[in-house]
């Protein structure tokens, strides 16, 4: 009987122990997935306040998650070498920091290197918070449903943030979009310090500082060579050379990364199909998303003179149901199984890019239809590609392995307003350009469903001859 009791008392202690966790990194992803929609909602007001155009625009938006994509590898070292709680308040600290900057810049510049230091802290705090929900969690059930909540958290954030973005903007201005963040981490640092401290599960790894500076060269020439190119032209010497010297760049951090003891992205994670597969559909996913979130944001304000609120309130069939995605992933993954609902989940986004690239921009009521199926699709591919990925990696190596997820997905999200911005810019309107970044998105949403369905077949058929040769095998 005192065995019992002492094994409840332990059970309880779990699970107060995965709560205190849950709430305290979810206030991170909040943060981070507010900061982005939000701040889509607000171009068309930073631009007219501190003269910006499509492109001074992309860069608002893109130098958080530049940022954010080349750091998160060594975020996730970070937290495996001091510890997950450690650096993820950390992240927090220069996140709130950052954030006050951006509210009070004067000018364009001074804005853009507020969002640089937003995407520092949130490469510090949210491949921690990954690794801490990770370690709260005993076994693969809880671990999906402690990651459903925490993304289902993140889709509420994604569907308030137009819709609040639009009221603070309407009522108080743009800055107020940045300031709502000081409170709130303020709120995530003082609930992280009540979390116990995990064990340095990577204590010995070290920063892998050439691949750091050959990843930051290679996204950041890329982006600003496609950013670019709307003003100057493809063949002009400033964008052939930035998309040369990213190749470049992106070449020397493979060959480096393949060389390196301990390096920050592990090439070895991509022999399995199935943590290739999450990347990569990751990527995919986060690239069509928020590449129509910019697009859209400019075609509602700048196209068909929407105000803030208006525009918020637009947004709602797109984001309204990410939520509802997000907290119905892990019964849609119990029920379908990872693998049908990753690929059912792509093609129902590719069905929604190619009706609202057929629907056309004339009109925003037919618009909207496809929307919530666009929406849908997203907030169900995160939890479900995240808890397939995270279980291919020991419990050592997990934040670097959250590290090149997010990565993946910031990756996407910054390539997606680079293309978004220049289709636009290349066009005569923005509803032309964004037409064809639907019919792009949903080819590419196509795609990842094939790479999906295919990574599983592999993996299959690979542990099926591995079963077969561990029972063939002698003793």
């Amino acid at each position: 009987m005192q065995m019992h009791e002492i094994h409840e008392t332990q059970e309880a202690h779990s699970r107060e122990q995965q709560r205190r966790v849950l709430w305290a990194t979810s206030i991170s992803y909040v943060v981070v997935i507010l900061d982005t929609s939000i701040v889509n909602v607000a171009l068309e007001r930073i631009g007219a306040s501190l003269a910006g155009g499509v492109a001074g625009l992309q860069w608002v938006v893109n130098a958080y998650t530049l940022a954010f994509a080349s750091l998160l590898l060594s975020g996730g070292t970070l937290g495996d070498r001091l510890g997950a709680r450690q650096v993820y308040m950390a992240g927090l600290a220069v996140f709130t920091a950052a954030s006050a900057l951006c509210g009070a810049a004067p000018s364009l510049a001074l804005l853009t290197l507020g969002r640089v230091l937003q995407g520092v802290g949130a490469a510090l705090l949210v491949p921690a918070s990954m690794a801490l929900i990770n370690g709260a969690c005993a076994s693969a059930r809880e671990r999906a449903a402690a990651f459903g909540v925490w993304a289902g958290l993140g889709g509420v954030a994604m569907a308030a943030g137009p819709l609040l973005g639009g009221v603070l903007i309407g009522l108080v201005g743009w800055r107020s979009i940045f300031l709502l963040n000081v409170p709130v981490c303020l709120a995530g640092i003082v609930m992280a310090a009540r979390v116990a401290p995990q064990p340095r599960r990577g204590a010995s790894r070290r920063l892998d500082l050439a691949g750091q500076a050959a990843a930051i060269a290679a996204l950041a020439l890329l982006s600003a060579a496609i950013i670019e190119a709307p003003a100057h032209g493809w063949r002009a010497p400033l964008v052939a050379g930035g998309l040369a010297l990213a190749c470049v760049a992106a070449i020397a951090f493979v060959a480096l990364e393949k060389h390196r003891a301990q390096p920050m992205l592990p090439l070895g994670f991509f022999r399995d199909s199935v943590f290739t597969a999450a990347v990569l559909v990751s990527m995919i996913s986060a690239f069509t998303f928020y590449g129509l979130l910019f697009g859209l944001s400019l075609y509602l304000q700048r196209e068909r003179g929407y105000a803030p609120l208006h525009a918020g309130l637009a947004f709602l069939p797109l984001t309204v149901v990410v939520p509802i995605g997000s907290l119905l992933s892990r019964r849609a993954v119990a029920w379908l199984g990872p693998r049908a609902l990753v690929a059912l989940a792509c093609l129902l986004a590719a069905a929604g890019y190619l009706g609202a690239a057929a629907c056309g921009t004339t009109r925003y009521d037919l618009l909207a239809l496809p929307l919530p199926a666009i929406g849908l699709a997203a907030s169900l591919v995160t939890p479900a590609a995240t808890a397939a990925l995270m279980a291919t990696v020991d419990q050592g190596r997990a934040g670097i392995a959250a590290g090149v997820l997010n990565a993946a997905r910031q990756t996407g999200a910054a390539l997606g307003v680079a293309v978004a911005g220049a289709m636009i810019a290349g066009r005569a309107s923005i509803g032309a350009g964004m037409r064809v970044n639907l019919l792009i998105a949903g080819v590419l949403s196509a795609g990842a469903a094939w790479a999906w369905w295919r990574a599983w077949s592999r993996h299959a058929a690979h542990a099926a001859q591995s079963h077969g040769v561990k029972k063939t095998s002698p003793g």
